[in-house]
């Protein structure tokens, strides 16, 4: 008995010490000088759209870290920036107005001891939202709304789509984030009823604009089955590298897989193209394109070798039995882009869904009815002019 009061007795000491070793971790500076560093100087403000450049000249204390600017939004909310010792300056955003605003800025140690602020006064110019808001033009589409606007700023922006319904606007969940200087993107999957829609611009800060209101009704779309394709051999069409490939592999459901492509001519360094029949007349409205996937060491890559780069899509009624161009419209013209802008040969995981979800390339409102489609590639991703396409679908009104 004594034995085992001994023996918990050591049991209870070791648990104490080892609970007391495990306190909990606090990350502190691995410094410790309260001397504030001196101020930042030499201070110039460059006002740009919706934000500031504050451009300054260091403080020289040996031990100084980092600089940040710290300010409120018009709603109040506390922002800060920093910038490391290696720079010398400091962008501040958000703004929604072209009010002045003022900004504290500091000059902070390797203690996290902070400088007395330094106070700036930024104005900033008009936030994008404005302009976009201004030049943004609103027509039905097929299927849904298609919107234009220029935003030079290459702002993020939200475009935000609300329908009546029921004597009050509902959010449509269809809304277009983009940075592109001159926008043009359409949301699909309404109604083709006339309705009544509000439509505001929004940036990452919530700031918005004004809305605009229109009455406007979708245009009917389709998709147009692929049960009716069928593959066209006119004189001046590019012929397939190999037999056992072909156009009529592009609607064959195969997305992915060798040899389920259409692989033209890699020697022919002109821009080529292949014509198919859909089977129907109708008003397209856009085409999905599946580009073929090439085998590489990182896996099934997009954007890569015969892949579509720059190419045209062409249709009529009646092609001429000479595979001239001639009786023939441009449907139109393209150039793909990967989202994240990466170098060719590289490929980030948004790249490959992107363009494993089919790229979708919309047909203006307006165009004559056709049945026969031609694909012209003019560049490929590789520099040259083959196409690897593995599948295609149209969608339009063949009523």
């Amino acid at each position: 008995m004594k034995r085992m009061n001994k023996n918990l007795l050591v049991l209870l000491v070791g648990l104490t010490v080892a609970f007391s070793s495990c306190k909990e971790d606090v990350i502190e500076p691995l410094e410790n000088n309260t001397n504030p560093p001196g101020k930042v100087s030499n201070i110039s403000i460059t006002n740009g759209p919706g934000n500031a450049t504050i451009t300054f000249s260091l403080p020289s204390d040996k031990d100084l870290l980092y600089v940040k600017a710290v300010y409120n939004l018009a709603n109040g909310q506390e922002m800060e920036v920093k910038t490391s010792y290696y720079g010398n300056s400091l962008l501040v955003e958000g703004f929604g107005d072209t009010k002045e605003h003022e900004v504290k800025v500091y000059a902070v140690n390797r203690s996290e001891t902070a400088s007395e602020p330094v106070f700036v006064k930024v104005k900033p110019l008009e936030n994008p939202i404005w302009g976009v808001y201004r030049s943004l033009k609103a027509v039905a589409d097929f299927g849904g709304l298609n919107f234009k606007g220029s935003n030079p700023s290459k702002a993020d922006l939200a475009i935000e789509v609300l329908v009546l319904s029921k004597g009050k606007y509902v959010p449509t969940s269809k809304n277009i984030y983009t940075a592109a200087i001159d926008i043009d993107q359409s949301i699909r999957g309404l109604d083709t009823l006339s309705q009544k829609f509000a439509i505001t611009i929004r940036d990452r800060w919530l700031n918005y604009s004004d809305t605009l209101f229109t009455t406007l009704k979708p245009l009917y779309e389709t998709v147009l089955s692929k049960s009716t394709y069928k593959e066209v051999i006119l004189p001046t069409d590019t012929p397939q590298e190999y037999s056992s490939t072909g156009v009529s592999k592009m609607w064959d459901g195969n997305i992915i897989d060798w040899p389920s492509v259409c692989l033209t001519k890699t020697t022919v360094l002109t821009p080529q193209w292949v014509t198919f029949d859909l089977g129907k007349i109708a008003t397209l409205s856009r085409i999905v394109v599946w580009n073929y996937p090439e085998y590489l060491n990182a896996g099934r890559t997009y954007y890569y070798g015969g892949n579509l780069k720059d190419f045209e899509i062409w249709g009529t009624d009646n092609p001429p039995a000479d595979g001239s161009y001639n009786n023939w419209v441009m449907l139109g013209k393209y150039s793909s882009q990967k989202p994240s802008k990466s170098a060719y040969g590289v490929q980030t995981s948004e790249d490959y869904a992107f363009a494993n979800a089919g790229i979708s390339y919309n047909f203006a409102v307006g165009l004559k009815k056709v049945r026969y489609i031609r694909i012209k590639s003019i560049n490929n991703w590789q520099g040259t002019s083959f196409m690897s396409v593995s599948e295609v679908q149209l969608y339009g009104d063949p009523r």
